[in-house]
């Protein structure tokens, strides 16, 4: 398959490697420093599970130079979908499939609204990885998972297509019987997870087994089942259980991407984890007072790491 991949970072790189690692097309948009280096040392991967490099990768930022694929996997920030769907354009032809693999449940209907529901699937993925420098990609933990699937769940040829590349290139993959209860079921996870973690500023190992902190890990992942619930999303306490084991399956150093963007002063995802889960409990009129309180405590340290991206700072 000709593949790109809008977002070559953490996620993407790694998801990128292993395609081309075995065989595909895959075209790397990246940029600055990291870009440059893929352009003249290639791009690698440091793994527990092998390590890849690819030599000659193909690697740009300019999407318009790469023309039609057959899949892109965006991997960039939440926050930045919107934007990533507009540069995106050049590469959607009339078969494209988009697959969103941000954290959250909004990117699907952000890419839709700008490159048209038929080309966008709903997607997740489950990965700890992150540009060590630029051009190297270190996969530090978690095996690798990407859920896809229509957004109406039809078991379709272009997703069994898709799937059986992934799932080629040794990537652990799934098509769910309903993509948006594993999307609903991710962000049960990975917001509460991640909100916890920076209010707290200190890896899972030193406070997931705290009782009054594994509480509110505990109710911010219960406000999120009934959130989903109430838009009609088929997902129950089950989700709950799952992700407090997998919390507690997690390296005792292990902190979430968004819990090291506030700590280290970037833009995160705040509001694409957590707002979204307070934005639309309201919507719905659902409580959320765990996910309120963890929203308000983080939001003024999103909003200076934001005003000090925008001045240059």
């Amino acid at each position: 398959m000709k593949i790109a991949i809008f977002g070559s970072g953490g996620v993407g790189g790694y998801f990128g490697a292993r395609l081309a690692q075995h065989g595909h097309e895959v075209h790397f948009i990246a940029r600055g420093a990291h870009l440059k280096a893929i352009l003249e040392k290639g791009l690698r991967v440091e793994s527990f599970l092998g390590d890849v490099h690819i030599p000659h990768a193909q690697a740009t930022d300019d999407p318009a130079g790469i023309g039609p694929v057959d899949a892109v996997l965006v991997g960039v920030k939440a926050w930045q979908v919107p934007e990533a769907a507009e540069m995106t354009r050049p590469l959607v032809g009339e078969r494209t499939l988009v697959l969103p693999l941000q954290n959250g449940v909004d990117a699907p209907d952000q890419l839709a609204a700008v490159l048209g529901k038929a080309h966008v699937l709903g997607g997740m993925c489950k990965i700890s990885a992150f540009i060590a420098e630029p051009g190297v990609i270190r996969h530090a933990g978690v095996i690798p998972y990407i859920a896809l699937g229509e957004l109406d769940n039809r078991r379709t040829s272009r997703v069994e297509t898709l799937h059986a590349a992934l799932t080629g290139a040794g990537i652990e993959a799934e098509i769910p019987e309903n993509i948006q209860a594993a999307m609903w079921g991710k962000l049960t996870f990975i917001a509460p997870f991640s909100a916890v973690g920076a209010a707290v500023r200190l890896p899972a190992g030193a406070w997931r087994h705290l009782p009054p902190t594994r509480a509110l890990l505990t109710e911010a992942m219960q406000e999120v089942v009934r959130v989903g619930q109430a838009q009609g999303v088929p997902i129950d306490e089950r989700a709950v259980q799952n992700a407090l084991a997998f919390v507690d399956s997690l390296g005792e150093g292990v902190t979430a991407s968004m819990q090291r963007d506030i700590m280290e002063g970037r833009p995160s995802e705040l509001e694409a984890q957590v707002g979204a889960i307070v934005r639309r409990g309201r919507e719905r009129g659902v409580p959320t007072p765990a996910n309120a309180f963890l929203y308000a405590v983080l939001l003024p340290q999103e909003q200076r790491s934001r005003e000090t991206t925008d001045n240059g700072r």
